[in-house]
């Protein structure tokens, strides 16, 4: 893996979780730049560059997104299929990081084309394997004022 800054979108509606997730990126060896969001509309937001996320400067495409599967205001498998549809961020990897390990969550997940599930509560270790074994591959970043396909 490159010594590069992983920029790392966190979406997450319960603040112990998040606080884990963060010790654990804080244990991680690569340098890791961590923007936590607590609902599926800011996640939408943030990765299609609107709205209070605009400024791709402060608020760059993530290289890595980790998912709640339930979330308030727009559903995570509803965040992972925007994000798999579109032409320019299909690209990104996004695990899901749940509680949940019905196998029907599971499944659609992977439908929806999760580069990985995980489990809460968060094993740091098993985290930070996954994380060192994805391949990151910084694509086109969307332009906010152009339209895409598929647009929530």
């Amino acid at each position: 893996m490159s010594t590069r800054l992983i920029n790392i979108l966190l979406v997450e509606d319960n603040p112990d979780h998040a606080e884990l997730v963060r010790r654990c990126m804080d244990r991680f060896p690569e340098e890791n730049l961590l923007c936590h969001v607590e609902d599926g509309e800011a996640a939408l937001d943030y990765l299609f560059g609107r709205c209070n996320y605009a400024d791709r400067r402060r608020f760059p495409v993530p290289d890595l997104v980790l998912l709640d599967l339930r979330l308030p205001r727009v559903d995570g498998l509803e965040v992972l299929r925007h994000v798999k549809n579109h032409p320019l961020l299909r690209r990104l990897n996004v695990v899901v990081l749940t509680t949940s390990d019905a196998e029907r969550d599971v499944a659609a997940a992977f439908e929806y084309h999760a580069n990985s599930y995980l489990t809460k509560p968060v094993d740091c270790e098993r985290l930070g394997q996954l994380i060192r074994d994805l391949e990151f591959d910084r694509g086109v970043e969307p332009d906010p004022n152009k339209p895409e396909n598929g647009k929530p």
